[in-house]
């Protein structure tokens, strides 16, 4: 059975293209006691506040119509902000050729937990920069 982001993922995606926006991640995630569902959007000019409440007011009906989440919860419209976070391949192709940062679980063999670089390429397990002219893979994904 698919996880509640990606069922709210293939039911909304089609409602937000339509308007013109992106839809970039979903994440469900209880705090504390509370619930969140949260919208990453986002268009090549950015996101504002205004373009949040509008997918904010077209997704609305539809989540309550689904009722895939039986808690109460509260529902967050945002940009993914400056520092993205590359969850899936589409964010990684999208990103090609661009500089990144890769924070790791554990320390690699250089005793090192975070990187930055050119991204090169990926696969299903791992993920290659450029480093000062050098090639490292074996970041492994998660």
């Amino acid at each position: 059975m698919a996880s509640i982001e990606e069922r709210v993922e293939t039911l909304l995606k089609p409602t937000i293209e339509k308007i013109g926006y992106e839809l970039y991640d979903v994440e469900y995630a209880k705090e504390g006691k509370n619930f969140f569902l949260r919208i990453f959007i986002d268009k090549p000019e950015g996101i504002d506040l205004n373009d949040c409440e509008k997918v904010n007011d077209a997704i609305n009906d539809i989540l309550d119509e689904a009722d895939y989440i039986k808690e109460q919860y509260f529902l967050e419209v945002s940009s993914p902000g400056i520092e993205k976070i590359l969850k899936k391949d589409r964010h990684l192709e999208q990103n090609k050729g661009k500089e990144i940062g890769i924070k790791l679980f554990q320390k690699d063999e250089e005793g090192k937990k975070e990187h930055q670089g050119i991204l090169q390429s990926f696969g299903k397990d791992s993920i290659t920069i450029r480093v000062e002219g050098e090639e490292r893979k074996n970041h492994k994904r998660n």
